[in-house]
């Protein structure tokens, strides 16, 4: 069997973890399974890649906080490049024929991009099952419906897609109510609970270990994901720690990220050099295997994040994104008033409301297991199995290759 996997990541590390973590299951579910993913994330290449997954690179773009589009790296036009990778997409399908296509979030990609290939697909390989993938929460029910009506996402996902999967729980969010999708949309889509994350490759032990650290020095776990947008959040943590009185200040690692602004990085490691028990990672691709090792975590309020904590069961304080979609906050919030976690609104983050979060999850027991569904990994094999096994039995045909025409 052939999956083809898109996430176009324009800001961020999220969708592309998100969507190798679920490749990840189904590659240990399905052994005669190849997966090719195609994505703009230049992270692509630092993440640890599963046997039996390979990708295509498009050319990157970039989203600022406030969800402009700009081209990260080619000194080309958004609409140019747009056009290049929407091209790129439609050739690489052509070529590799998938019996399934999973799609991250957007229905016909980002700026319409997918649209193509999906006009081709529909066309010439009708028996390609196409599924939607949603994350628990895409903004707060205003924004998305708006969005969805403007760009007419509804009729899209019901034209052509078969399946829309939500890597959620309705205990949550009830993702199909509070965006109003249409009754033959709900009859499509299922809930497959959060994507559980494992526990790393190293074990608390080596890690604290490799830290200097003793089995009972408390550690905290400081990460603002990609890093993009973090700068906030490590800033206002490295000042809580001087609130603390001398000999009780916990050690501390943080890690900055790939993509933590160069400028923003001398000023906090100067910070770092001026304050005992602190060590720093740029990066990590094995960010479970830390996590592990802590005692608390300091993080945004990113999806893989928050299943991570959950997962590994960790005392936390997350200050989630508000801009430029809800998204983050929404689902804080919900998980705060569940007690699973404290949640700091960034226009309430301060140095003090920090310390103060972050001292009583150090005091507090440990979360207890909750009865939030953690298996979508499970279920989204079972669905795609099941999928793939009820496959009408169409006349295969080849989808023409598309010849590239970028505009001048």
């Amino acid at each position: 069997m052939k999956l083809l996997v898109y996430s176009h990541d324009a800001f961020g590390l999220g969708n592309i973890r998100r969507m190798v973590a679920i490749c990840e299951y189904l590659l240990k579910a399905l052994p005669d399974l190849s997966i090719l993913v195609i994505s703009g994330s230049p992270a692509l290449h630092q993440l640890r890649l599963p046997a039996g997954l390979d990708y295509v690179k498009l050319p990157c773009l970039s989203r600022d906080e406030a969800g402009n589009l700009g081209v990260r790296f080619l000194n080309t036009q958004v609409d140019e490049t747009v056009q290049l990778r929407s091209q790129l997409i439609r050739t690489v399908t052509a070529h590799f024929q998938p019996d399934a296509v999973l799609v991250d979030k957007k229905p016909t990609g980002l700026k319409d991009e997918l649209q193509a290939t999906l006009d081709d697909l529909q066309r010439y390989r009708p028996q390609t099952r196409r599924v939607l993938l949603l994350r628990d929460i895409l903004d707060s029910p205003e924004a998305t419906i708006a969005q969805w009506q403007q760009h007419n996402y509804y009729v899209t996902a019901e034209t052509y897609y078969d399946r829309v999967w939500i890597v959620g729980s309705p205990e949550i969010f009830d993702a199909p109510t509070a965006y109003q999708f249409p009754p033959s949309l709900r009859a499509k889509t299922q809930f497959t609970g959060y994507v559980r994350r494992g526990c790393g490759q190293r074990s608390a032990w080596s890690v604290r270990q490799s830290l200097g650290l003793s089995p009972t020095d408390p550690l905290v776990l400081v990460t603002p994901g990609g890093g993009g947008d973090g700068y906030h959040l490590l800033n206002t943590y490295l000042r809580s720690l001087t609130l603390l009185p001398e000999g009780t200040q916990p050690h501390s690692l943080i890690i900055g990220g790939p993509e933590l602004p160069a400028d923003k990085k001398p000023a906090l490691l100067a910070q770092i050099e001026a304050t005992q028990q602190i060590h720093w990672l740029d990066y990590t691709d094995d960010l479970a295997s830390y996590m592990g090792a802590a005692d608390a975590v300091v993080s945004m309020g990113g999806y893989n994040t928050v299943c991570e904590i959950l997962s590994l069961g960790k005392r936390a304080v997350v200050v989630p994104r508000t801009e430029p979609v809800q998204e983050q906050w929404i689902r804080a919030e919900r998980m705060d008033a569940m007690g699973l976690f404290t949640a700091i609104h960034p226009a309430q983050l301060t140095p003090a409301a920090l310390t103060q979060a972050l001292i009583a999850q150090l005091a507090a027991p440990s979360p207890a297991n909750t009865a939030i569904d953690m298996d979508a990994g499970q279920r989204i094999t079972h669905l795609l199995r099941e999928l793939l096994q009820h496959q009408p039995h169409w006349p295969v045909q080849s989808c023409p290759l598309p010849q590239l025409e970028i505009a001048a």
